[in-house]
């Protein structure tokens, strides 16, 4: 990840659309998902603990983090999280975790199925994974380059590889896909403009806000259905 978007990074991810649109798809995802008591949740390559915090409130939430300086703004926010890196660490011992996220991580590793299979390690029998990844190759511009991925998934590509680390896929999804328009628009005119900053400078905050709640209109979605595009890609696997 670029030490420029780091700083970026930290500063954002409370505060910008899609950091928190993400937020409502994904609890919504989880409390329809889950059972109705507190589970155990591992979270590798946490961040700050955007995620992480709300997910305190669905039962006892870990993290791992690599990256130092967001180790420490975790910490300083009061959560659990610790050092480490995929695939070769893993902060819990094998089979505490009855659910897995490792959201929008898996496009930064070199070696995806490895960081797949330290997840299934992490996992009880029957505990569920929960994956978020950028959709399309096509959609690759600066934006990714400044944030360190090394690829873009479809829906039948992410499937196939979960599948062949032995977890059993139950459902895929895009999302992002009401503002998708717009997301494609802006990447394509920053491809035809030679743009290779990333996409995270946060709008006006009447325009942010704005964004944000379209986005989160889709957590009445995405739980139920398998929304057939977007910018990104949701999938439920079982150990």
């Amino acid at each position: 990840m670029d030490a420029a978007y780091l700083a970026v990074h930290m500063e954002e991810d409370r505060r910008h659309w899609w950091f928190r649109g993400r937020l409502a798809v994904l609890l919504a995802v989880l409390r329809r998902a889950l059972p109705p008591r507190r589970v155990r949740l591992l979270e590798l390559g946490c961040g700050t603990g955007n995620v992480l915090g709300a997910l305190g409130g669905l039962g006892e939430a870990v993290g791992m983090e690599a990256h130092p300086e967001l180790v420490a703004a975790a910490r300083a926010a009061g959560l659990d999280v610790r050092p480490g890196r995929l695939p070769d660490d893993l902060p819990v011992p094998d089979g505490w975790a009855e659910v897995v996220l490792l959201l929008d991580v898996l496009e930064h590793l070199d070696d995806d199925a490895a960081g797949l299979a330290t997840a299934r390690r992490a996992l009880a029998p029957g505990g569920l994974l929960v994956v978020t990844v950028p959709a399309y190759r096509w959609l690759w511009s600066g934006h990714d380059v400044a944030l360190g991925h090394r690829r873009r998934y479809t829906a039948r590509a992410l499937a196939r590889r979960v599948r062949a680390e032995g977890f059993a896929v139950e459902r895929v999804s895009y999302f992002n896909t009401l503002l998708f328009p717009a997301v494609a628009a802006v990447r394509a005119w920053k491809r035809l403009l030679g743009d290779r900053a990333h996409d995270l400078a946060r709008p006006a905050e009447p325009l942010n806000r704005a964004l944000a709640r379209v986005f989160a209109l889709e957590r009445h979605l995405v739980p139920r259905l398998a929304l057939p595009f977007g910018s990104s890609l949701l999938l439920l696997a079982r150990r």
